[in-house]
């Protein structure tokens, strides 16, 4: 006569419990698919329960279970990273079929810049159901197998849609966002009282990648609106109900942020990737953008002019279309921006943007870059690609390129 073992998991705040429920004779496994891969440690409680009594419940941390996936993002300063993608704006609730097209791109990185789910609540057990949505999807679990993953957020994923520093669940937010994503529990942004803002570097001496992950939610100030009548006539040239704010106590990233975003400026790198949830570069949208706030924005063009910050490259995300910007008027050697939304969701009516560079891509897509470190002066390679990898929009610098001008 076989034993059946049959596994129920209930995800709670900081803590996982398994009820296992042994039938006579020999063990079969049986159990439901949790956050993602803690398949061994599943097997481990089921062995134990299979060995003693009928029916056990076994607790244990989330974050033993976050821990053990496979693919958590180490930095590793032994390999240069030569082929990198990223994206933004995956609803979980739909099919996501663009995770076939970056698996087979083959990348050694891939950065989620934000909205990587819509979350869209204050129920947190409901934030970490649809987190668990996108983890069942079947493209995205074969990526953690075997492409390193990192992680920032944008609104709706932080909890709701253009929210900032009051949103009221933004602790508990946080830690089923560091949860999700495996963050080690002893780490300085888990154990921070503030954003998720991070960063990793990866290469040898010479051909070193730092890739800076901004926190644009947790301390940024309100937004200024535009009045009805004037979002009425805005609409119709495409444009969005926000603009610059006049308050000059208005803040993006709070003072401990940009604290440490300098200090990070200040690390040897060859190429800096700064990950900012919403554009740094674009201008005139209306929508959420860095020139909503023009001090924040030119503080930190000033940061890039006071650090002599090298390599600087912006990947930014949240518009739900892809497109290239330059600017050449900040001071600095050409900035260069790639902005890919969404992995799921896009529209097809762009707003104007005075720092767009080429075409817009409205349809479901991905960022990538090529780094080719063979050569004197290391290409870099900037790609839009669609849901079936076709390349769509693609330009091409040298990292000399990004040098500031020695004074």
């Amino acid at each position: 006569m076989k034993q059946k073992l049959s596994i129920q998991s209930c995800p709670l705040s900081d803590h996982v419990q398994f009820r296992c429920r042994l039938h006579h004779g020999p063990a079969d496994l049986s159990f439901p698919s949790l956050f993602l891969f803690p398949l061994l440690v599943l097997c481990v409680v089921a062995l134990s329960a299979a060995c003693t009594t009928p029916q056990r419940l076994v607790t244990l941390p989330a974050n033993s279970l976050a821990d053990r996936r496979p693919a958590v993002a180490q930095e590793n300063e032994t390999q240069p990273l030569s082929l990198i993608t990223f994206g933004s704006c995956a609803n979980q609730s739909k099919p996501q079929p663009i995770w076939d097209a970056i698996n087979a791109s083959r990348p050694d990185l891939f950065i989620f810049l934000g909205d990587n789910i819509y979350g869209d609540t204050e129920d947190m057990a409901l934030l970490r159901a649809r987190y668990a949505q996108l983890g069942q999807q079947p493209g995205y679990q074969r990526l953690l197998t075997q492409t390193p993953v990192i992680a920032t957020w944008d609104d709706h994923d932080y909890g709701a849609n253009d929210a900032g520093r009051d949103y009221p669940k933004k602790v508990e937010s946080k830690q089923i966002f560091l949860d999700f994503f495996g963050e080690p529990a002893q780490s300085e942004r888990r154990l921070r009282d503030g954003g998720i803002y991070t960063a990793y570097r990866y290469g040898p001496e010479g051909q070193q990648v730092q890739v800076i992950l901004l926190d644009t939610r947790w301390a940024r100030t309100p937004l200024t609106r535009v009045s009805d009548e004037e979002y009425a006539a805005r609409r119709r040239e495409r444009i969005g109900p926000y603009t610059a704010t006049a308050d000059p106590a208005a803040q993006l990233l709070s003072e401990e942020q940009w604290q440490w975003l300098e200090a990070q400026l200040r690390e040897p790198a060859q190429l800096r990737l700064i990950a900012t949830s919403i554009p740094f570069l674009q201008e005139g949208t209306g929508w959420e953008n860095w020139s909503n706030f023009p001090a924040e924005q030119e503080r930190l063009a000033t940061l890039l002019r006071t650090t002599a910050a090298n390599g600087v490259l912006f990947l930014t995300g949240d518009t739900h279309r892809a497109q290239f910007s330059k600017r050449t008027d900040l001071g600095l050697y050409p900035l260069w921006e790639v902005n890919s939304s969404g992995l799921t969701e896009n529209v097809d009516w762009p707003a104007p943007d005075r720092s767009r560079l080429g075409g817009v891509y409205t349809e479901d897509n991905y960022g990538l870059l090529r780094i080719n470190w063979s050569e004197t002066d290391p290409e870099i390679t900037m790609e839009i690609r669609a849901v079936d990898n076709d390349l769509v929009l693609q330009n091409t610098i040298r990292l000399s390129e990004l040098q500031p001008a020695i004074q």
